[in-house]
This record gives structure tokens, C-alpha cells and sequence, in this order.
């Protein structure tokens, strides 16, 4: 009975908490000041066509910073809750093969997967996409390797190292937008090139390789452990 009471009285007072957004909401006409000012002055301070990634990788790269930590910390969670002891393999039941389907879609599927990853974190400055999604996708292809092949093996040493590199890097390139430019993530360390090429936006092409790189990593460190 105190438990039912508990759980009403809190369902309550989130319900107040919420009611004055919910019965105030009143939609925006016109954007604030300093959406104006990235809207305006996005591309040509920082000569990247998608303004979602000006925003996101420079103007407020700390929030970006603290977002990969945050995947970071969860990986490592995950691989700490569900390490390997050491001779479990050898308890384990066997896995049942895949399905030949799976297996003949995964060798046609997985190479195109990769590319597109690629492709996605690569063009983040000039279309949709970015770090995150095409991290995300070819940790899709890791899980469609792990769902064709149930006994192979991904090399945690290879997911750590990239993890690694690609974090410190990220970091790195943050550092020098502070000495060589104007602020930690700064792309204006290189040149910003023209506009709409796929060599421009300075050093925003080159931070999302490592956040792919870096995402990529730990979505497949996570998917490994799971299995």
C-alpha cells in the first residue's frame, strides 16, 4: 500500500512539473538571436554547407566532447557488467550456424555497410550525416558480422586501439583550435577551401573521421559484449 502511494504522489508531482509547459507552450515564430547569427554567418565563417555540423562540431564542440564521453563511459560499463571470465568459452553451449542467407547477405552487404559508414562521416560537412550516424552504421556491419559468423572472434585489442587513437586525436585537433585559432575546436586550423567541396570546411571533415572512427569502435565493443 506505501509503495502505491509512493509511486501516485510522484506520478503528481511530475504531472505539476510538466503542466505549465504543456498548458503555456506557446511555438516560436522567428529564430533567437544566435540562431540568426549561425543561420547568417555559419557558412562563411566556417565554410561548411551543413550548418547542423558548423553547429554541432564548432560552435558548441564542448557539448559534442562531452556527448563521446558519455558513449565512452557507457562502453566501458558495459564491458566491465559483462566481461569474459576466463575459461567460459569452454562452458558454453555450441551456437547454431547461421542461416546460409545471412551468411552470403553479410559477405554482399557488410563491404558495402563499411563504405557507406564511411561515406556518412566523411560527406558530414556538406549533407546529413556525421560521426555519430555513420559510427553507428558500421557498428552495423560488426553486428551483421557477429549474426553470420556467430563463432568469430573481434579483436578487442584493434576496437581499443582505435577507440584510443581516435580520442585522443579528437581531443588533440580541439587543443590546436585553441593555439591556432579561435576556440577548442576550431576548424579553422587548415584552410577553410570552397565552399561545397568535399576538401573544405577546414578541420571539420577530419574531426568527424575521428569521431566516426571513434563511435564505431565502442557501438562494436558493446554489440561484441552483448553476444
Amino acid at each position: 500500500m506505501l509503495k502505491r502511494l509512493f509511486i501516485f504522489l510522484t506520478l503528481i508531482l511530475t504531472a505539476l512539473v510538466f503542466s505549465d509547459l504543456a498548458l503555456n507552450y506557446s511555438e516560436h515564430t522567428e529564430l533567437s538571436k544566435l540562431a540568426q547569427h549561425y543561420a547568417a554567418q555559419g557558412p562563411r565563417e566556417l565554410g561548411a554547407a551543413n550548418l547542423v555540423t558548423s553547429v554541432v562540431v564548432t560552435y558548441r564542440g564542448l557539448d559534442t566532447l562531452g556527448e563521446v564521453t558519455v558513449l565512452f563511459i557507457s562502453a566501458a560499463g558495459v564491458g566491465l557488467l559483462l566481461r569474459r571470465r576466463e575459461g567460459q568459452d569452454a562452458d558454453e553451449p555450441p551456437r547454431k550456424p547461421a542461416s546460409e542467407i545471412v551468411q552470403t547477405a553479410a559477405q554482399l552487404l557488410m563491404p558495402m555497410v563499411f563504405l557507406f559508414g564511411v561515406y556518412v562521416f566523411v560527406n558530414g560537412h556538406l549533407t546529413p550525416g556525421g560521426g555519430f550516424q555513420g559510427g553507428a552504421i558500421i557498428a552495423s556491419g560488426v553486428l551483421l558480422l557477429l549474426l553470420a559468423l556467430p563463432h568469430a572472434q573481434v579483436s578487442h585489442r584493434l576496437l581499443m586501439l582505435t577507440e584510443s587513437l581516435s580520442g585522443f586525436s579528437y581531443v588533440l585537433i580541439g587543443v590546436l583550435g585553441i593555439v591556432l585559432a579561435g576556440g577548442f575546436l576550431d576548424n579553422r586550423i587548415m584552410p577553410l577551401g570552397d565552399f561545397g567541396t568535399l576538401f573544405s570546411a577546414g578541420a571539420i571533415p577530419i574531426i568527424y573521421i575521428f569521431v566516426g572512427l571513434k563511435v564505431g569502435s565502442e557501438l562494436s565493443a558493446v554489440l561484441d559484449r552483448f553476444r
